[in-house]
């Protein structure tokens, strides 16, 4: 048993323990051969003594540790020990636990979970602005000694930056830091344990401090004069050119606002700023004109929007530069002396009646002639027209105020010296009304009274029409028959409107409605009149007002119609029954009488041919012979008559030319008698053209139509070429010898 205690404390001692058994505090009672007095024995226990092993020990002694130790990984150990027999290998006692502790030694450095660091601080930020803290841990026992006391120094980023020894926090150090100058710094930070002191162990870790944006630098114009040009066509809107005030600073502190300082400047152009938010946009505001003013000059301001009140020490956060616009000159058109005109002619004026006239002028060239025209479209039924030169306008045809009161055309004057350059105007005439239409009747009337209506009884107001305004409806004046007998009285309500009135002698009733006229005149210069008529028809009425009967001795048929308009109707059907057999039988009698014609000559029809001559190469369908020479001609071939109701299969002979000098009167009409006497030639007059000259010249036909018929011996010219001369020498040579005298 004692071998075993020694080995498990050989084992402890291995693990760098020390611990010792106890004594017994009496001896046996007695010994084992006899009796004796009995020795009482207390039990043995263990006392387990506290000690500390130095970890990572290397002194000269060696000391049997079983294995290095580390407090950082594990800062005490439990052991459980108990005795037991070694024969038997049963416990002699129960268990008992210790602890080993683990002496902490400084063999860790500091290290920075969250490095490396990154942090932003306003530029221009007073000294002692926190920028960020850094923490640095160190693994060795906080509560053993100074292993685990740091201290922070800043290596890197002096002078700009500082950093609190004990916790850590980050600072600046500098005023009026310049995110301009520099905008970013690396700012290295050793955190050391021992205290800081010399043999402590260290590490470090890196900051990147960003310095953000503020408002601290105005805006500033490059350069003090800006100069653009804009063509004078150019219309409101358009660009003329880009500023740009400089900024250093970033975002929303960069952000401008330009403006026009001149009256002059901001009456002609306006300036905004772009999208971004940088650069000012000079735009036309109204239209330019070169030949008024050849450019503008004035100022433009650049503010920032978005001004810091703590910065205003380093302001004004505003500029100002010169601007000048040249406006460049380009060819216009002509410019009308008003933007539309309008002009008044009074109706039924004589064409060429003056309307008024228009001008313009050629802003380029004021002596440049301008040509003026109507535009075909805004008048289509040609009523004006317009002198080219001055731009007069006349009337072309006599205008009505009651068809058309105004009549709007667009004139058209263009350069002489280019068609291109063209502009338009708007011109509106009013027609003024004359006095020139009578007054009428609003519309036809045609009313009833009852033949039982008392005297002064109101028939019918009738109304007044004037188309014309000079004298209106209201102008108007109306008169019935005058005197004891008539039927019917037409008082004027003097309102354009009269009444119709029972006179004090009731009119008598008649089948036949009566005819009242009414007399109507305006008061124009000069006045106009008319006559009209209201159609009154006096009838029987019942005792409630209504028509009764209209035609008191008219007998009514069971069909509705009177006895009378029966009548008239069968005395209409057989009208038209006589007309229609009287037309029937003219024309079978006319269709006789030319049946009987026809038998007697046929040449009083008319005949359609729808067939086509043959052209040039037929020689059958034309008598050649008849544009020829009728000296040349052939004489007709002797045979019986042809008929005249048929085509002659042979042509008819021809009738001899009487003997002598050919005379054109007595050629006609030998030709006229042919033609009558052949039934081939058409039944209608018709002109010959015909080739033959005549006889009127000593020298005869030069026409060479006639000349194949002189081989057959047909008389020549009545003298021989060679008799001229000798300037017809040639001539005569050509058409061959004298010609021999005849039998």
């Amino acid at each position: 048993m004692w071998g075993l205690v020694r080995l498990l404390l050989a084992w402890l001692g291995g693990w760098g323990c020390m611990g010792r058994l106890a004594a017994p505090a009496q001896a046996w009672a007695g010994s084992r051969g006899g009796p004796g007095p009995t020795l009482l024995r207390t039990r043995r226990s263990w006392v387990w003594n506290q000690f500390f092993v130095i970890e990572e020990y290397a002194g000269p002694e060696p000391v049997l540790i079983g294995k290095s130790l580390d407090r950082e990984e594990k800062a005490q150990y439990v052991l459980l020990a108990q005795a037991v027999d070694r024969a038997s290998n049963r416990p002699l006692e129960p268990p008992s636990e210790f602890i080993i502790k683990v002496q902490d030694i400084n063999d860790n450095p500091p290290i920075f979970p969250l490095g490396p660091y990154h942090a932003t601080v306003p530029e221009m930020s007073n000294v002692g602005t926190s920028v960020i803290q850094v923490t640095a841990h160190d693994a060795d026992d906080p509560s053993y000694g100074n292993s685990a006391k740091l201290v922070y120094t800043v290596l890197d980023g002096l002078p700009f930056f500082s950093v609190d020894p004990q916790t850590g926090v980050v600072r600046t150090a500098i005023p009026n830091m310049d995110r301009e100058t520099q905008e970013e710094f690396l700012v290295v930070i050793q955190a050391k344990d021992m205290g800081g002191h010399m043999g402590g162990l260290s590490g470090s870790t890196t900051v990147t401090v960003t310095l953000s944006d503020v408002n601290d630098n105005p805006p500033k114009f490059p350069q003090s004069l800006y100069q653009f040009s804009v063509v004078e066509t150019a219309g409101p809107g358009t660009l003329v050119g880009r500023l740009r005030a400089q900024d250093p600073d970033l975002g929303d502190n960069a952000l401008m606002a330009y403006s026009i300082l001149d009256g002059e400047g901001s009456e002609a152009f306006s300036i905004s700023t772009d999208s971004q938010g940088r650069d000012g946009l000079l735009t036309v505001r109204k239209p330019l004109d070169f030949e008024t003013r050849h450019s503008y000059s004035f100022r433009v301001e650049a503010t920032n929007t978005l001004i810091d009140p703590a910065y205003l020490r380093r302001g004004p956060f505003k500029d100002v530069a010169s601007v000048r616009v040249a406006v460049q000159d380009a060819p216009e058109p002509p410019a009308f002396t008003q933007a539309a005109y309008h002009l008044a002619v009074p109706e039924n004026k004589a064409p060429g009646t003056l309307v008024g006239q228009v001008s313009a002028t050629d802003l380029d060239s004021p002596a440049s002639p301008i040509r003026y025209s109507i535009l075909p479209h805004s008048d289509p039924e040609l009523c004006f027209s317009i002198e080219p030169e001055d731009g007069t306008i006349h009337t072309a045809v006599p205008l009505d105020r009651e068809a058309h009161v105004w009549h709007n055309i667009t004139v058209l004057a263009t350069e002489l010296d280019s068609s291109a350059q063209a502009s338009r105007v708007q011109v509106a005439i009013q027609t003024l009304d004359e006095n020139d239409n009578a007054p009428q009747l609003a519309e036809p009337y045609d009313t009833f009274v009852c033949d039982s209506a008392p005297p002064g009884q109101l028939i019918q107001v009738i109304r007044a029409l004037d188309r014309d305004e000079v004298g209106n409806s209201s102008r108007v004046s109306l008169q019935g028959p005058l005197g004891p007998d008539a039927n019917f009285t037409v008082r004027d309500n003097r309102d354009g409107s009269a009444s119709l009135l029972l006179p004090s002698r009731p009119a008598p009733p008649r089948q036949a409605p009566y005819l009242v006229p009414v007399e109507l005149w305006d008061w124009g210069q000069p006045a106009l009149s008319s006559t009209a008529t209201v159609t009154v028809s006096v009838c029987r009425c019942r005792p409630d007002g209504s028509v009764a009967s209209c035609r008191p001795e008219a007998q009514l048929s069971p069909t509705g119609l009177s006895t009378g308009a029966l009548l008239a109707i069968v005395t209409c059907v057989g009208t038209l029954l006589a007309l229609v057999v009287l037309f029937v039988a003219l024309r079978r009698q006319k269709q006789e009488a030319l049946m009987v014609l026809e038998e007697e000559d046929v040449r009083e029809n008319i005949i359609t041919y729808d067939d086509e001559g043959g052209g040039e190469e037929d020689t059958e369908a034309f008598d050649i012979s008849a544009l020829q020479n009728p000296d040349g001609a052939a004489p007709p071939a002797p045979g019986p008559a042809a008929r005249r109701d048929v085509l002659p299969r042979a042509r008819a002979p021809r009738q001899p030319r009487p003997p002598g000098p050919a005379d054109v009167a007595q050629l006609l009409a030998l030709r006229l008698r042919e033609a009558d006497d052949d039934p081939s030639m058409p039944p209608y007059d018709s002109v010959q053209v015909y080739g033959y000259e005549g006889r009127g010249s000593s020298c005869g036909s030069l026409s060479s139509l006639g000349s194949g018929s002189e081989a057959g011996g047909a008389p020549g010219p009545a003298e021989p070429l060679d008799d001229w001369g000798p300037l017809f020498r040639t001539l005569a040579e050509l058409y061959g010898a004298k010609e021999p005298p005849g039998p």
